[in-house]
C-alpha cells in the first residue's frame, strides 16, 4: 500500500479506471464503466436513432455509478478514510472478475466500483485531480503548461503541476490499452485492476474527497 506518494497513487487509480473502461467496452457490450460522458453521448445517439432499448442499456451504468459515488461519500462521513470505499471497489472488481454473473450485471457492478473511486479520493498532495475522467485533466495540463511557460504577476487560481496531470492522463491511456490486451489474453482481466487497487489504497496522509 502507498501512504504518501500522491503522484504514483493518482497514476495507479487512473490506470485502474482505464482498464475497467476498456474491459467494460470490449467485453460487456460497448458501454463504458467509468466514462459517464461517453455513455451519455452514446445513449443520446441511440435515442436519436430510435433504439430505445440500447439507450436504456447505455444509461443504466449512470445509475450505479451515481450510487457508488453516494456510497463513497457516506463511507467517508462515517469512517473518514478513503481506504474503505477503495477496498469495496477492489472487492467488486474481484467478484466480477471471478464469478460468472452475466455481462450486464457485471457492467453495473464495475460502474458502481468506478463511482466509489470517483468520490473516494479527489485530492493528491493538496491538488484536486479526477482519476476516472480525463477531459478536464487535458484542459488543466494546457493551463499549467502555459502558466509555466509564461508566468504572470496577476493572481490566478492554482493549477496542478503538469507532471501530475500528465501522469494521470498517461495512466488512463495505458490502462485502456492494457484493458484491450487483457481481454484477449486472460480469462479474468478485471483481477488486474483489483490487484492494482491493493497497491494504491492509502494507509494515511492522503486527503479524501470533501464530505
Amino acid at each position: 500500500m502507498i501512504a504518501n506518494k500522491p503522484q504514483l497513487q493518482a497514476t495507479l487509480l487512473t490506470l485502474v479506471a482505464g482498464l475497467a473502461d476498456a474491459v467494460g467496452y470490449v467485453a460487456m457490450g460497448g458501454v463504458f464503466a467509468a466514462n459517464m460522458t461517453g455513455n451519455t453521448v452514446l445513449a443520446g445517439l441511440s435515442l436519436g436513432e430510435g433504439h430505445f432499448d440500447l439507450a436504456a442499456k447505455r444509461l443504466a451504468p449512470l445509475v450505479t455509478f451515481f450510487l457508488g459515488a453516494m456510497l463513497a461519500r457516506l463511507l467517508l462521513r462515517l469512517f473518514h478514510r478513503p481506504a474503505m470505499p477503495l477496498l469495496i471497489e477492489a472487492a467488486l472488481l474481484a467478484v466480477v472478475g471471478l464469478l460468472p454473473i452475466g455481462r450486464e450485471p457485471s457492467l453495473m457492478l464495475v460502474a458502481l466500483a468506478m463511482g466509489l473511486q470517483a468520490s473516494a479520493i479527489t485530492h493528491f498532495g493538496g491538488t484536486s485531480v479526477s482519476t476516472v475522467v480525463v477531459t478536464s485533466t487535458l484542459a488543466r495540463i494546457a493551463e499549467a503548461t502555459l502558466d509555466r511557460m509564461w508566468p504572470t504577476g496577476r493572481p490566478l487560481p492554482s493549477v496542478a503541476t503538469p507532471r501530475l496531470l500528465a501522469l494521470t492522463w498517461i495512466g488512463y491511456l495505458v490502462g485502456a490499452v492494457g484493458g484491450v490486451l487483457l481481454v484477449g489474453a486472460v480469462h479474468w482481466p478485471l483481477l488486474v485492476p483489483a490487484a492494482l487497487l491493493a497497491i494504491a489504497i492509502p494507509v494515511g496522509g492522503v486527503r479524501p474527497a470533501r464530505a
